[in-house]
């Protein structure tokens, strides 16, 4: 059964948080989806996933490029899952679709912005309804701490 894991971003933007989570994905051996709804997003995150840290870059693609199904990470703005991803991230209010198959969903979301914590909100209830095992975290001082 998917697990469904809500950040709730306090202190720093989707740009800091994104790339540390893809990582720890991609060291479990797991697949990364990252979804949005905004083409403007996507080519942003195209773009920054290569440059977020000098030392380092994460190896991805896009979804409506050759060789999608071969990327660890994949960037996309569709339901389906071309890479066999492990783990969903949902951005900007992306719809996630059928989970089965996903080992966790990550829904990320800006605590500064009043649409997406009532989105938020609505996605967890309708996460508990379907009887699937959601967790929420929330940004310190000290990092993330569970929640609920």
């Amino acid at each position: 059964m998917t697990e469904v894991w809500f950040y709730h971003l306090e202190r720093s933007g989707l740009d800091e948080v994104l790339p540390e989570l893809l990582e720890r994905t991609l060291q479990r051996g797991w697949r990364a989806l990252v979804r949005t709804p905004d083409p403007d997003r996507l080519e942003h995150l195209d773009d920054w996933l290569w440059r977020y840290r000098d030392d380092s870059f994460l190896p991805h693609g896009r979804a409506d490029e050759p060789e999608a199904a071969r990327q660890p990470v994949l960037l996309a703005i569709g339901q389906d899952n071309p890479n066999g991803a492990d783990a969903l991230f949902l951005v900007d209010g992306a719809e996630p679709g059928e989970l089965q198959g996903f080992e966790r969903c990550v829904l990320l979301f800006d605590g500064r912005d009043e649409a997406a914590l009532t989105a938020a909100r609505r996605r967890w209830r309708e996460v508990k309804a379907q009887g699937l095992a959601a967790t929420y975290w929330r940004q310190t001082e000290r990092g993330w701490a569970k929640q609920a």
